[in-house]
C-alpha cells in the first residue's frame, strides 16, 4: 500500500525533473558557436555532394536512351566503371594534385603554382580525436566527397560523345588517366589558387570550364582519333540518323542531372555558415533552375522554327546547355540575366548540334556542343553580371585550359589506339557492344540488334 501510495508523488516528480534534466542535457550538447560553421558548411558539402552523384545516374539513363538498344549494356558498364575509376583515382593522387595540402608544388610561387603535391587524401580521425580541425571551414572528408563528384562528372561528360563504337578498357584506361591526373592538374590552376587564379584572375564558380569544357575537350579529341559510328555519314555527304533507344530514360536523366545540378551550383558557394550564404545558396539555386528552363524553351521554338517540329533531344540538351552555362557564375546575374545566359545556351545546341555532323565529327548524345560550346559560352558570360571578371582573363584561361585538355588528350588516345586499339572489329560494331564485347542485352526478351 505504501509503495502504491507513493507512486503519483514519484511521477510528479518525474513530471517536473525531467524536462529539466532534458535542458541541461541540450544546452551540455550544444556545440560551440566556432563549430556550427564547421557543422553547417560539412553537412552541406554532404548533402550537395550527394545530388552531385546522382547525376552519375543522370548521365547514365541520358545515354542510355540516346544509343540504340544494342549498346545499351555497354554504356551502363561505362557509367558505372569510369566513376568507381574516378573515386579511386580521385583519393589516390587526384585531391591532393588538386588541392596542395603543404607537401611541395613544382613552380609554386608567389604568382601561383602549376602542379599540386602527390599524396593520398587523409581524413581526420574518427571523433576528431587527437585532431585539431580548421574551424573556420569543414571537415576533409565532406570536402573530398563533395570534390570528387565533379571530378566524375568530368569523366561522364567523356563516355556519351564515344558511345557505340569504343572498346571498354581503353576508354576506362583513358578515364584512369583523366580523372588522377588531367583533370586535377588543370582544376588546381583555378581553384587549388594555381596561376589561372592568380595570374589572370579567371572566374569560374561551379565549373563551366573547369569540368564541362575538360570534358567536351576530351571527348572531341576522342571522337576525331576514333572516328564516326559504321554508316553514320555517307560517301555522298548524307547524314543518317542513328535515333536512340528509349527516349523515356532520357527524359528521366535530364531531369536527373537538373535535379543534381542544385547541387553542383550550390554546393559550389563553399561555405553555409552564415545567413548571407545560405541568401546565396537560395540565389544560385533559383538561377541555375531559370537557366535550365529557358535553354529548354529556346530548343523547344528554334526547333519548331527550324525544323516545323519539335525536336525532344534538342529540348533535353537545350536544358542541359543551359545548366552549364550558368554554371561558371550562378550567383551574380538576376533571374532575368539568367534566363538569357541559359537561353543563350539552347541556341548554342540547336546550331553546333549540326554544324558536329557538317564536319563528320561523330557525337552520339551531344555532349560536345552541350559542356563544350555552353561551357565556353558560360564562362564568357561571366563578364556580364561579374565586375570582377575581365574578358581577356576569362578567354585566355579557356584557351589555356582547353590547348592543354585537347593535346593531351588527343596523345593519350592515339597511343591507346596504336597499343591496344579503340575500336571493335567491324562486324562487333555491326553486331553491338553489349553482345561483342560484354555477352548480355539490355533487352534481351524483345530486342535484336540493329
Amino acid at each position: 500500500m505504501k509503495i502504491k501510495s507513493l507512486l503519483p508523488l514519484g511521477l510528479a516528480a518525474a513530471a517536473v525533473l525531467l524536462p529539466a534534466m532534458g535542458y541541461a542535457q541540450d544546452v551540455d550538447d550544444t556545440p560551440p558557436m566556432e563549430e556550427v560553421g564547421f557543422i553547417l558548411t560539412s553537412f552541406m558539402f554532404l548533402v550537395t555532394g550527394f545530388l552531385v552523384f546522382w547525376m552519375a545516374a543522370g548521365f547514365a539513363m541520358l545515354e542510355a536512351g540516346l544509343v540504340r538498344s544494342k549498346n545499351v549494356t555497354m554504356q551502363l558498364t561505362k557509367n558505372i566503371a569510369l566513376f568507381s575509376l574516378a573515386a579511386i583515382m580521385y583519393w589516390l593522387v587526384g585531391y591532393n594534385l588538386m588541392y596542395p595540402l603543404g607537401a611541395w608544388s613544382i613552380g609554386a610561387d608567389e604568382t601561383g603554382g602549376y602542379l599540386g603535391a602527390f599524396a593520398i587524401a587523409i581524413m581526420e580521425p574518427v571523433g576528431l580525436s587527437g585532431a585539431e580541425p580548421d574551424l573556420t571551414y569543414a571537415s576533409v572528408g565532406s570536402d573530398f566527397f563533395f570534390q570528387l563528384m565533379f571530378c566524375a562528372t568530368t569523366a561522364s561528360i567523356v563516355s556519351g560523345t564515344l558511345a557505340e563504337r569504343i572498346k571498354l578498357w581503353p576508354f576506362l584506361i583513358f578515364i584512369i588517366i583523366l580523372t588522377g591526373f588531367i583533370y586535377p592538374i588543370q582544376a588546381s590552376w583555378k581553384w587549388g589558387g594555381g596561376f589561372l587564379d592568380s595570374q589572370f584572375g579567371f572566374l569560374d564558380f561551379a565549373g563551366s570550364t573547369v569540368v564541362h569544357s575538360v570534358g567536351g575537350w576530351a571527348a572531341l579529341a576522342g571522337a576525331i582519333v576514333l572516328g564516326p559510328r559504321i554508316g553514320k555519314f555517307a560517301k555522298d555527304g548524307s547524314i543518317h540518323p542513328m535515333p536512340g533507344s528509349n527516349l523515356t530514360l532520357a527524359t528521366l536523366g535530364t531531369f536527373i542531372l537538373w535535379l543534381g545540378w542544385f547541387g553542383f551550383n550550390g554546393g559550389s558557394q563553399l561555405y553555409m555558415d552564415t545567413a548571407s550564404n545560405v541568401a546565396d545558396i537560395s540565389r544560385i539555386f533559383a538561377n541555375t533552375n531559370m537557366a535550365a528552363a529557358c535553354g529548354a524553351v529556346a530548343a523547344l521554338i528554334l526547333t519548331q522554327i527550324m525544323y516545323g517540329k519539335v525536336d525532344l533531344t534538342m529540348v533535353l540538351n537545350g536544358a542541359l546547355a543551359g545548366l552549364v552555362s550558368i554554371t561558371a557564375e550562378p550567383l551574380t546575374p538576376s533571374l532575368f540575366m539568367a534566363l538569357i545566359i541559359g537561353g543563350i545556351g539552347g541556341v548554342i545546341v540547336v546550331f553546333t548540334v549540326p554544324l558536329l555532323d557538317k564536319l563528320k565529327i561523330d557525337d552520339v548524345v551531344g555532349a560536345i556542343p552541350v559542356h563544350l560550346f555552353a561551357g565556353i559560352w558560360g564562362t564568357i558570360a561571366v563578364v556580364l553580371t561579374n565586375s570582377d571578371a575581365t574578358l581577356g582573363g576569362q578567354l585566355i584561361s579557356i584557351a589555356i585550359v582547353g590547348v592543354f585538355v585537347f593535346v593531351v588528350s588527343l596523345i593519350l588516345w592515339t597511343i591507346l589506339k596504336g597499343i591496344m586499339g579503340l575500336r571493335p572489329t567491324e562486324e562487333e560494331e555491326m553486331t553491338g557492344l553489349d553482345v561483342a564485347e560484354l555477352g548480355m542485352e539490355a533487352y534481351p526478351d524483345f530486342t535484336k540488334a540493329s
